[in-house]
């Protein structure tokens, strides 16, 4: 095997770079968007506690899980799985989950590029330039999307060859406080708005009658993904978690992070969903909610064109830049994943492998963006199913290849005496039995 030099790998600087570095990597457009619709398109209030449920039960075990593999091993999850155990299988969901990632981050790359077209295009459309706002607008234009798309993928790229304390931990130590500071001064000006009210109601007040198996369902695989789990990014950045740290603890801080921005960008979007309604702009097509990339790329721009002015436009721009931060948290890590490989496992310099890797994943990128029609075909398989999979086969190799007693023994680095607690009996029983069955039975009811 390869051997890299530590200061090649680097390491975390604090607990609180980790956590808002691993926050980043879990905040993305699946929360600021993603969830919100889905919140309100499958149960409204129900599929909040649903998720909430589905987020602490199935997603912060597997969490904790992939963050031990990671510290134990110092390796990227291809690594880290040859490192412990010499099991042959393993290191290849390893490298199914470097592969997910790489191919998210093909089609992310255009989304988020779209996400930070749109910031310029409220500008354009305050000044009165229609055809170039008209340009931005446009995701089936094949050239706009490659040329943006670049951008995004060469400011990931220069943000990861800083390294883990210098690049990634200094880079979401910004962005983070950032990215929540708009999200609150958004909420403040949503809810004085005509019609937020009802959707303030629409996404606090559950009616429980609206639960089902596809809203579950539903719930569980948007945890999954909003986590960031099944695809290597949590086992390589807890390889560079220092042992004073406590796993469990940490873990924790990152999925309440997590889960409170989700429940902010809701508070966010549901109310402004039905502000847009309110002033005439039509939401629903028939008894449907639009889709979240309608929501997103038409329904709020029209509202902010609506709404005017310079509050029309300050509210457009910052909505959009908090798109493309939220974005960018995300495609670090996203890219950070096979950058590691690369590091790990060939002794490649960081800085070539970050524009090795981010290159070479640009070329896909530029490919989806002439074919946009390939972004559903790509979440489908490596997102949708690929992620799920990942994680059913990483509870299966903690629990039963690896043994969670090991895991434990990980852990005690940072929590003394963990082996005595309630945690260490309750853990277990998700990693061998809940989180598995739960995982396995998502994966099924998508493939039905």
């Amino acid at each position: 095997m390869a051997v890299t030099s530590s200061s090649e790998r680097g390491s975390w600087n604090s607990k609180l770079g980790f956590i808002l570095a691993a926050a980043g990597s879990a905040v993305g457009l699946g929360n600021i968007w993603g969830f919100p619709t889905k919140v309100a398109t499958e149960g409204g209030g129900a599929y909040l506690v649903i998720y909430l449920l589905c987020t602490f039960l199935i997603g912060f075990p597997v969490m904790v899980a992939e963050l031990s593999i990671g510290r134990k091993s110092g390796k990227n999850p291809v690594g880290a799985f040859k490192a412990l155990s010499s099991n042959k299988f393993f290191p290849l969901v390893g490298l199914w989950g470097v592969i997910c990632g790489v191919m998210i981050l093909s089609f992310y790359t255009v989304i988020a590029g779209w996400a930070f077209g749109y910031a310029f295009e409220e500008i354009f459309y305050y000044l009165g330039w229609d055809a170039a706002a008209a340009w931005l607008t446009d995701t089936g234009n094949g050239p706009k999307n490659a040329l943006i798309a670049s951008v995004f993928m060469l400011g990931t790229i220069k943000i990861i060859t800083g390294g883990v304390s210098n690049g990634i931990e200094k880079a979401t130590k910004t962005m983070m406080p950032m990215l929540i500071g708009i999200i609150v001064i958004m909420i403040g000006y949503v809810l004085t708005q005509p019609g937020a009210s009802e959707g303030v109601k629409e996404y606090l007040l559950p009616d429980f009658s609206r639960i089902n198996a596809g809203l579950i369902f539903s719930a569980m695989g948007q945890a999954f993904f909003s986590l960031s789990l099944g695809m290597g990014a949590l086992i390589t950045y807890g390889s560079y978690l220092s042992k004073k740290e406590n796993i469990p603890q940490a873990a924790a801080f990152v999925t309440l992070a997590d889960v409170g921005i989700a429940f902010l960008a809701g508070l966010m979007i549901i109310p402004a969903m039905y502000v847009a309604q309110a002033a005439g702009i039509e939401i629903f097509v028939g008894d449907q909610l639009a889709s979240s990339t309608d929501l997103v790329f038409q329904i709020l721009p029209a509202l902010f064109h609506t709404i005017g002015g310079a509050v029309g436009l300050i509210l457009g721009v910052v909505f959009f830049l908090l798109l493309s931060i939220a974005a960018l948290t995300s495609t670090i890590s996203l890219l950070e994943v096979p950058v590691a490989f690369v590091i790990d496992e060939y002794s490649v310099p960081r800085k070539k492998a970050a524009y090795g890797v981010g290159l070479g994943i640009l070329v896909i990128s530029i490919i989806i963006s002439f074919n946009p029609a390939l972004i559903g075909t790509f979440d489908s398989i490596f997102n949708n199913l690929g992620l799920p999979i990942g994680g059913l086969l990483m509870c299966i190799f903690v629990g039963f290849v690896w043994k969670t007693d090991s895991a434990l023994s990980e852990m005690e680095h940072g929590f003394e005496g963990i082996k005595q607690t309630l945690f260490a009996k309750v853990w277990p029983v998700f990693i061998w039995i809940i989180c598995p069955a739960a995982i396995a039975y998502n994966i099924i009811s998508n493939f039905l």
